[in-house]
């Protein structure tokens, strides 16, 4: 195996890379700030900071207007995505703390786009299974609880048009998915990285970006 030509990312130069990106605005920075203040122990559940301006990009990329997102905590993914849709696209945000995502609420109504955004408090599985069975979705994020990932993955890839992009975070989990010993949470991001890459009717890439990242397209 050729590892070929990797760069270390250091902290001078992730704050290079970030400075190079589009740059969040006011309420995402904001958002990010206050869910560190709000939430330490569970801070790091909010996607990276160079996740948002990627989103935003793939939501342009795609062109999608009908988007659904597995795990939203306090709102940044979703900010991001639905301040990328069109005026008349819909984000479906899925899940089960009233607590978090009183912070995306807020957020959703500051940057002015709370009238995209459908937020739906149940287990996501529900919400999911309760969709038409036809594809209609353009896009889907998924950053949740791993153990149900090959779940949320089943429900979401039937529902996708042909070309719609399925985004799943935290593919590396730290780096534990090559721990062929693994339990828990890592034995299933294993579990599910297998499974999707196997799965015929996607395509798939599995990025190092943050703690990995992969992208899927419909076939």
């Amino acid at each position: 195996m050729t590892k070929g030509n990797t760069t270390e990312i250091t902290d001078e130069l992730y704050a290079y890379a970030l400075a190079h990106n589009p740059p969040l605005d006011a309420v995402q920075r904001e958002l990010i700030e206050t869910t560190y203040e709000r939430f330490p122990d569970a801070a790091d559940m909010q996607s990276a900071e160079e996740q948002g301006p990627l989103l935003a990009f793939l939501v342009r990329l795609t062109g999608a207007r009908h988007i659904v997102e597995v795990g939203t905590f306090t709102g940044f993914s979703s900010l991001s995505m639905a301040q990328a849709l069109p005026e008349d696209g819909r984000l479906v945000a899925c899940d089960i703390s009233e607590e978090w995502t009183v912070y995306a609420r807020e957020a959703w109504a500051r940057a002015g786009v709370a009238d995209r955004v459908d937020l739906r408090i149940a287990p996501a599985l529900d919400t999911l299974r309760a969709m038409p069975a036809e594809p209609h979705i353009d896009m889907a994020y998924v950053d949740a609880d791993k153990e149900n990932q090959i779940l949320y993955w089943e429900e979401l890839v039937p529902r996708m048009r042909q070309g719609g992009l399925i985004v799943v975070d935290n593919t590396l989990l730290h780096g534990r998915v090559t721990d062929p010993d693994a339990t828990g949470a890592a034995a299933a991001v294993r579990q599910f990285n297998d499974y999707a890459a196997a799965d015929e009717r996607m395509e798939s890439v599995l990025l190092t970006i943050s703690d990995g990242l992969t992208l899927a397209r419909r076939r």
